[in-house]
């Protein structure tokens, strides 16, 4: 990632731009003692402090830089069922009966995430709707043939449509399908963050920003060192994601290869009047595509087309980025051709080999989550709550998601990532036919 270019982006987030956040929390200073470690300030981190602070264990969260400045208060917002594996890790690695309980629990982090909403009162601008479509008949064949799996194996319905059907959720020349669903949907990811920082706190969490984890001793009390002060506690979650990529070698070395971070772009144009939206998405579902290099956008509360993709595998910020995302709205919206664009960003999101979610322990009271890949939303709330029930003794459900076997990126750290580059080239190539 080119930094200074990136710091830019970040910093002209259309979320950061409609938020007021609270003053910065002061960063950890001298020792502190908890019963709980949380090591990440994200949907991750906070889940699992709020639901360990409800079951009344003292927890600290350590943020390296501020409460969801990664890819939680920057993502596109979509909140969605399932995972972004797909359940065929889960049905070929622990059969059909831990592959539907898998299923069920992401349903469950649907459920889990509005009930946070309305227990805590945040204003996240919740929409329940999300809409798959396919831009060729062989990703159609595709997208019927998952819809059926869903609805046969899972019990999972969506309403699939096909030619000027498709008109009735969106208004595109692009696509040819489209599966529609009325449980997963979109919020604004940076105001839930902040909002379950908030609820966290409320219960007695203690939280630092600008606190980045130097080191961490593993023991029956584990110690994690800051530039100005430690923190001791009977347990540890790291809920770093990408930071642990980054950083891994220090904190959790055995852990940081299975994971890759990714770069994601978004664009937010100028707000579109209520209308154009109506008529562009009728329902104002979330909507993705279905190739392997994906486009997802939807509407902002105040009416903004928010348009994500051309993701970058190679750590640099893809270059004319604004322009190359402009051309890709137009083509699935030519309605929006020459509409203003105010805002660009990006940032990293973590992925893992197979991309399904990668949690487990690295020793007996240090435990992780990660490799959520694109797909976090929802399912980092589910994280939280299953390692706070594994910490409190009730780790069943925790173990299903322990027991798939992730592989490191192959390379090493210094030739996965080109690695990564040229099997992402076949697969867009692949979108392409």
């Amino acid at each position: 990632m080119l930094l200074d270019s990136d710091t830019q982006l970040n910093r002209q987030s259309y979320y950061e731009a409609s938020v007021r956040r609270p003053p910065p929390l002061p960063p950890l200073q001298g020792q502190v003692d908890a019963d709980v470690l949380v090591v990440g300030a994200g949907f991750a981190g906070l889940s699992a402090a709020l639901e360990l602070a409800g079951r009344g264990y003292r927890v600290v969260v350590l943020e390296a830089d501020r409460v969801c400045s990664g890819a939680s208060g920057r993502n596109g917002g979509q909140a969605i069922v399932g995972y972004a594996s797909g359940q065929q890790p889960f049905e070929d690695q622990l059969g059909p009966g831990l592959a539907r309980q898998a299923w069920a629990m992401s349903l469950e982090a649907i459920d889990l995430m509005d009930q946070r909403i309305a227990r805590y009162g945040i204003a996240c601008d919740r929409v329940k709707g999300y809409l798959t479509v396919a831009d060729s008949a062989r990703k159609a064949r595709a997208l019927a043939a998952e819809a059926e799996a869903l609805a046969h194996d899972y019990g999972f319905h969506s309403e699939l449509v096909t030619g000027a059907d498709v008109g009735r959720f969106i208004d595109s020349p692009r696509y040819c399908a489209a599966a529609f669903e009325a449980t997963s949907g979109h919020l604004h990811p940076l105001k839930y963050g902040l909002g379950l920082a908030s609820a966290a706190r409320s219960l007695g969490v203690q939280m630092f920003e600008y606190s980045p984890v130097t080191s961490l001793k593993r023991g029956p009390l584990v110690e994690a060192a800051t530039a100005q002060g430690s923190v001791r506690a009977r347990f540890a979650v790291l809920a770093g994601n990408c930071t642990l990529a980054e950083y891994g070698a220090t904190i959790a070395p055995e852990i940081a290869p299975r994971i890759m971070p990714v770069g994601t772009y978004i664009i937010a144009t100028a707000p579109l009047g209520p209308a154009l939206c109506a008529r562009l998405i009728p329902n104002n579902a979330a909507v993705s595509d279905n190739n392997f290099v994906l486009d997802y956008f939807r509407f902002s509360a105040d009416h903004r087309l928010l348009f994500g993709g051309r993701v970058s595998y190679s750590a640099a910020t893809p270059r004319k980025l604004q322009q190359g995302m402009r051309q890709r709205m137009e083509a699935v919206f030519p309605a929006l051709h020459g509409a203003a664009v105010e805002f660009v960003w990006g940032g990293f999101v973590d992925i893992s080999m197979n991309r399904a979610p990668d949690f487990g322990r690295v020793s007996p009271n240090v435990y992780y989550l990660q490799g959520f890949s694109g797909h976090g939303v929802a399912a980092t709330g589910l994280g939280g709550r299953l390692v706070a029930e594994a910490i409190a003794g009730q780790a069943e459900r925790f173990d299903v998601f322990a027991r798939l076997k992730h592989t490191p990126f192959p390379g090493g750290r210094w030739l996965r990532m080109p690695g990564l580059v040229l099997g992402m080239a076949y697969y867009r190539l692949r979108d392409l036919l």
